[in-house]
């Protein structure tokens, strides 16, 4: 159902991610490829059943035993019909480590509808303050908030993930001025 990708996937990939999430949430073109060489950095995605357009991509990172979903979107196009769900399954039936990943606090409706679906999912929401860094060089920082796998974060559990994110994925130290 999915398939890792490879660089040559990329454009379709950077396209899907451009209509799915604002500025402030991606790399720039560049900045997004790069991370192809980063070894606990990868892509999956569904192709239509044609095998020629992405219908949805994911972008997961390994981190020792966690992983952290940086960016998942279902093409316009798909959803709505039981695509993203089944995905994020797959994904956690094979993915043997707690799965981490990012959404806005449930301030508007489709923050709210997001937080619903992944927790019909199986992702558990954390209410801690969490202020996502700058993900590149003229992007603005973001409050959002955890959620995961494997049950909520209690308050110590909360600062290693926060802190692991903001080194491997942000490349910022534990001592960055929003935490």
């Amino acid at each position: 159902m999915i398939e890792q990708l490879s660089e040559a996937d990329f454009d379709q990939v950077f396209s899907l991610m451009e209509r799915s999430f604002p500025e402030d949430e991606r790399r720039d073109y560049n900045g997004q490829r790069e991370l192809l060489a980063e070894p606990a950095y990868n892509l999956y995605a569904k192709r239509s059943p044609e095998a020629a357009d992405l219908q949805a991509f994911l972008a997961l990172w390994e981190l020792g035993d966690m992983a952290y979903i940086e960016h998942f979107a279902v093409d316009p196009d798909c959803r709505n019909g039981g695509l993203g769900g089944k995905i994020l399954q797959k994904v956690i039936e094979k993915t043997d480590m707690r799965i981490c990943l990012e959404v806005e606090p449930p301030e508007t409706e489709i923050a709210v509808r997001r937080i619903g679906f992944y927790e019909r999912n199986g992702f558990h929401y954390n209410d801690y303050f969490y202020m996502q860094p700058p993900i590149a060089e003229g992007r603005n920082a973001i409050p959002l908030r955890l959620m995961t796998t494997g049950g909520p974060l209690d308050e110590a559990e909360f600062s290693t993930v926060r802190d692991l994110l903001y080194e491997k994925v942000y490349g910022v130290s534990e001592d960055w001025s929003w935490k």
